[in-house]
């Protein structure tokens, strides 16, 4: 199974909403996908996809529940289904997720049991067969570099990383590769980067320093995804990808926006002839 977490330090709509997109662009290519929200703040991937009507309510079941083994049905039901990509939609109470982790881990210590706070959501979709009954799972968890990201990363040990071709956004890549880095000291696993991803791109001469800058340092560059705030503030109104709101929110076919799918739908293939491992 093809296992990613889409991250960036800088956050942002453009993580959530490159996230989404190449989850459609997984279905539009014939795999079952399914993408797990980690992400606490309200423009969500769960808000994007229309499927967050749980977040607030207390009573409801969620991810972090199964992660600290007290769930309140099968992780089957979890799942939400939008534009034919089945998702784990983001609830609250994951704003508390260490201090709910740490608690079982010293619940644990105190009979003598082992219990990785890092690693529960890799525990969690083992038990469930994710990894039997998906040919892709995509985690979009917060800009945080907190507990919620490391299990992100140890469920699926590849990082695809979108950013704005400028200063701070290459300072952001510089950075992020620091904390990959660090992951990997720090949760004794590898990490690899699938691809980087600039977005927002003006063909500014300032920009294409940085991104011959980042490709000397050997990043891998795919593909450039030009500026399209108009389509892309068009997908956070109308709650869809940018596939579904060019086919049905359009009048017309604009060729710049057809294009801007198209390359990803590349990236989407790109990442998938990378190494695909089990999560």
């Amino acid at each position: 199974m093809l296992a990613y977490t889409v991250y960036s330090e800088a956050g942002g709509v453009g993580k959530t909403t490159l996230a989404a997109n190449l989850a459609k662009a997984e279905v539009r290519a014939g795999r079952d996908v399914l993408v797990i929200d980690l992400d606490t703040q309200e423009a969500s991937l769960s808000h994007l996809l229309d499927v967050a009507d749980e977040r607030n309510d207390s009573e409801a079941d969620s991810l972090l529940r199964h992660m600290i083994d007290r769930p309140r049905g099968p992780f089957e039901d979890l799942i939400r289904t939008s534009e034919g990509i089945d998702i784990v939609p983001a609830h609250n109470i994951l704003e508390y997720a260490s201090k709910h982790l740490r608690r079982r881990e010293e619940e644990a210590a105190d009979f003598g049991e082992t219990f990785n706070p890092n690693k529960q959501l890799l525990r969690v979709l083992r038990e469930a067969g994710v990894h039997e009954t998906y040919d892709t799972l995509i985690v979009d968890p917060p800009a945080t570099a907190d507990i919620k990201l490391h299990n992100a990363i140890h469920a699926t040990r590849h990082v695809v990383i979108p950013f704005e071709p400028s200063g701070k956004g290459y300072e952001s890549v510089q950075g992020l590769d620091q904390l990959v880095g660090g992951l990997e000291d720090n949760l004794d696993i590898e990490v690899g980067v699938l691809a980087v991803v600039p977005n927002r791109y003006k063909g500014m001469n300032d920009q294409d320093r940085f991104l011959e800058t980042l490709q000397e340092d050997g990043w891998d560059i795919p593909v450039t995804l030009r500026e399209r705030s108009s389509m892309l503030e068009g997908c956070w109104a109308e709650q869809c990808t940018a596939y579904r709101y060019v086919d049905e929110h359009r009048d017309r076919n604009r060729d710049h926006e057809v294009e801007t799918l198209e390359k990803i739908d590349d990236l989407a293939e790109h990442i998938r002839l990378q190494t695909e491992v089990p999560a």
